[in-house]
């Protein structure tokens, strides 16, 4: 398939970009809540922890969502050097899961190492809200991810990368079960994201029927 709008090659900068415009999310709710708790301001509204936290796990989706597009995109414009922007993605959803469980941890249910205050509201939270279980389960699936993401590991483990990098799509079932728990009543948000992965998945199924059939058609 032919590269449309003219782009086979990629614009010049646009890595750069792509790194600057996936952080700036994470740094504003960081300085909105800063803002908002020492400056007076009300950026977050009246529960500006919440909203962070909202944002942060909001963020992680989109970002897992992203990098489940860059395979799509690449088939059906030939823009092939979007590939090598997927591993960068895939770090900012990890990224973007540790804020969200950091704002949580310690603003959230206040949680301080050194004198375990907060460790009995984690423990409550942990039984009473499994979606918060859900959602630690998510993030720890996404360790391995972030940790082989170099292209070192990628080399080490050869075929079993592809393998192991598979559980992409389990962290991002599990994050949309987390979101959807976790809003209760009001379900727009959720269901726009669980759309889109329906259809990324949705169009890997039939990629895959379609290669299936054209091998045996060879054979």
């Amino acid at each position: 398939m032919q590269a449309l709008g003219g782009i086979a090659r990629q614009p010049r900068g646009f890595g750069a970009l792509l790194v600057v415009a996936a952080a700036v999310p994470a740094l504003w709710y960081a300085w909105a809540i800063y803002s908002d708790f020492a400056l007076g301001s009300r950026y977050l509204g009246s529960d500006p922890i919440k909203a962070a936290e909202h944002a942060y796990g909001a963020w992680t989706l989109r970002a897992l969502l992203a990098t489940l597009a860059i395979t799509p995109l690449r088939r059906l414009t030939g823009w092939n050097w979007l590939a090598k922007h997927r591993r960068t993605l895939g770090l900012y959803a990890f990224a973007y899961g540790v804020l969200h469980l950091l704002v949580w941890a310690i603003i959230d249910v206040q949680l301080v190492i050194d004198d375990l205050v907060g460790w009995d509201v984690v423990k409550t939270d942990l039984l009473k809200r499994p979606f918060i279980t859900i959602g630690m389960l998510a993030l720890v699936l996404m360790l391995p991810l972030a940790i082989t993401s170099t292209k070192g590991m990628i080399r080490r483990l050869g075929k079993s990368w592809s393998k192991l990098h598979r559980l992409v799509y389990v962290v991002a079932v599990l994050g949309l079960v987390h979101f959807f728990m976790a809003v209760k009543l009001d379900w727009r948000e959720p269901l726009v994201y669980a759309i889109v992965l329906a259809a990324l998945l949705g169009w890997r199924v039939v990629e895959s029927r379609r290669r299936a059939a054209a091998d045996g058609a060879v054979a």
